[in-house]
């Protein structure tokens, strides 16, 4: 079995994403739904036991910067970022850092 974490940062403003809603989805649907705290991180999104599979973190982009007060076109150019990735039967950590402005975002996988 395998444990996920996630961090965002808003590389717009040089900080932390806190207030980002988050969702976790499976193999078998949504598994969990959370928001970013200050540091940008979302404790307690994933169990503790992943069972290996194909997974999506969905992050709500155009939300958080409305929210920040971005003046965003409408339709945005990022609305909603889901990042598709799979765990293997290994077991370990997976961290999935998410940084992001209205316009690109990168991720990997992190430690």
């Amino acid at each position: 079995m395998s444990t996920l974490s996630t961090h965002v940062l808003d590389t717009m403003h040089g900080r932390p994403a806190a207030g980002m809603a988050v969702a976790l989805s499976g193999p078998d649907g949504e598994i969990a739904r959370g928001t970013t705290n200050e540091d940008g991180r979302c404790p307690g999104l994933a169990p503790d036991d992943l069972a290996p599979g194909r997974y999506a973190l969905t992050f709500s982009v155009a939300a958080y910067f409305r929210a920040a007060g971005v003046d965003l076109p409408d339709p945005p150019f990022l609305d909603e970022v889901s990042i598709d990735f799979g765990i293997n039967a290994d077991g370990g950590h997976y961290h999935v850092p998410l940084l992001v402005s209205p316009y690109g975002y990168s991720t990997y996988r992190g430690s």
